[in-house]
């Protein structure tokens, strides 16, 4: 194989690479770096601070809520039925029942059946 055949791969491979690279999104650097070991600070525990506590807050108790009244119901009184004795159309009434217009003639005496 040539040379020149060796390098159109290798420039081939390398922009497939490349391409796959930058669509998923992959970086591919070197890093040089030398570690820096530092000596570690002394830690000293921070000086205490003393603040006075609050003024305490006095708060009035709410009032209390007013007194519930309430209003008595007012007393209804109905009268009672209306009982009056005596004739009611065609009907007798005498406290008990009704009585037709017949039967009372036929038990009272009077008249009777015949006359009616």
């Amino acid at each position: 194989m040539n040379v020149k055949g060796l390098i159109g791969i290798g420039i081939a491979l390398t922009a497939g690479l490349a391409c796959e690279a930058a669509m998923a999104r992959v970086s591919v650097g070197i890093n040089l770096g030398v570690p820096v070991y530092a000596a570690p600070a002394p830690v000293y525990a921070p000086a205490p601070v003393y603040v006075a506590p609050p003024a305490p807050v006095y708060v009035a108790p709410p009032p209390p809520p007013p007194a519930v009244v309430y209003q008595p119901a007012p007393v209804v009184v109905a009268p009672g039925p209306a009982i009056i004795v005596g004739w009611h159309g065609d009907r007798y009434w005498d406290g008990y029942r009704y009585w037709n217009r017949r039967d009372w003639h036929a038990y009272h005496g009077g008249y009777g059946y015949r006359h009616w």
